[in-house]
């Protein structure tokens, strides 16, 4: 059995909960906070889950959304279950068995 680990982003959720609905809203307030992003980018970072986010900007969104870290990033996980191996001699859809049709070259005075 294996496990996948993901982080689900929160942040439009928490927003709207807040009564921010646009994110051009946020760039004051992240400038009062000494977080100096453009329009463009701060969008970027709120639509999508960003890899990597600076402990500052996390903090201020926290300040200003008045909500913790948990509230904006939730942890998922989903375990799955691993296939089966198969037994020696066992026939299944491997690579082997997409063979290529051979092709039939026809001339026009060809009828057959």
């Amino acid at each position: 059995m294996s496990r996948t680990v993901s982080m689900k982003w929160n942040v439009r959720q928490v927003m709207a909960a807040r009564g921010i609905f646009q994110t051009s809203e946020l760039v004051p307030l992240l400038e009062e906070r000494g977080i100096h992003l453009t329009r463009q980018y701060v969008h970027r970072v709120v639509t999508s889950a960003p890899q990597r986010i600076n402990t500052d900007l996390l903090a201020a969104l926290c300040d200003i959304l008045e909500c913790t870290a948990a509230d904006l990033l939730q942890l998922e996980v989903v375990e799955t279950q691993a296939a089966p191996p198969k037994s020696i001699g066992e026939k299944g859809s491997g690579i082997g068995d997409l063979r290529p049709i051979r092709a039939r070259i026809r001339t026009p005075g060809d009828l057959t």
